[in-house]
């Protein structure tokens, strides 16, 4: 994606369509219209998060969170996603909207393409450096154009370890080197816009858990068996 997404996820007018139904918390399909140019984002008030015992308020900063630590990396796995405070139901995060096939998700693609499995795999070392508790199988999506995506990543970077996904094919499987080469910066020094929207506690275990992937080298084991969400899809 080029810095048109961007432009506009930040300079367009945000119109509300639709709620998304069967989001835990409220989540709305809209317009974004800059100049005379529009097209579809999905917009996460923070007005519409339920209270949780074991994350703060704002999980819209965890959403962008996600999209930076993402584009650091270099991996391209997160739509591009901005914070606006000007947007109808107040501040929140603001993701470009991904046109796809909804039948398709992380079971099918496994099962079904196997020449989805490198980009699977690294949504799996994403999700736990980011420390994603709610990887859901429908949270994977594939593009029109074919491009693996990542989706829904308010519950990330809790400083506790709480990793809870779908995705255990590729447990103890190696981690490609060249992967290794992207995170290892991380353990030194993590980016300031990225930084600054978790705090100290969280900042400290996202070094710790990348340092754990470039001393094992491979993708985590779940020895519990019970790390997965609810519903799975």
């Amino acid at each position: 994606m080029s810095g048109r997404e961007l432009t506009m996820l930040g300079e367009g007018r945000v119109e509300l369509l639709a709620r998304i139904p069967r989001s835990s918390n409220a989540t709305f399909l809209v317009r974004v219209t800059c100049g005379g140019d529009s097209s579809h984002a999905v917009y996460k008030p923070e007005s519409g998060e339920r209270p949780l015992s074991d994350f703060e308020p704002g999980l819209y900063r965890r959403e962008r969170a996600a999209y930076l630590l993402s584009e650091y990396l270099r991996w391209g796995l997160v739509p591009p996603t901005l914070i606006r405070d000007d947007s109808p139901l107040g501040v929140g995060s603001l993701q470009w909207f991904v046109p796809c096939d909804y039948s398709e998700h992380y079971f099918t693609l496994y099962e079904d393409d196997p020449e989805t499995h490198a980009a699977l795999s690294r949504i799996a070392l994403f999700d736990y450096v980011a420390n994603n508790t709610d990887r859901k199988s429908g949270h994977v999506l594939r593009g029109h154009d074919g491009r693996i995506w990542g989706i829904d990543h308010g519950l990330c970077f809790a400083a506790d370890f709480k990793l809870r996904t779908v995705i255990w094919d590729f447990a103890g499987q190696a981690v490609p080197d060249a992967l290794l080469e992207d995170l290892a910066p991380l353990v030194v020094d993590v980016p300031a816009n990225l930084a600054d929207l978790l705090d100290a506690a969280e900042v400290r275990a996202l070094r710790r858990r990348v340092q754990r992937v470039l001393d094992t080298g491979v993708l985590p084991v779940d020895p519990t068996g019970m790390r997965y969400p609810w519903p799975l899809v």
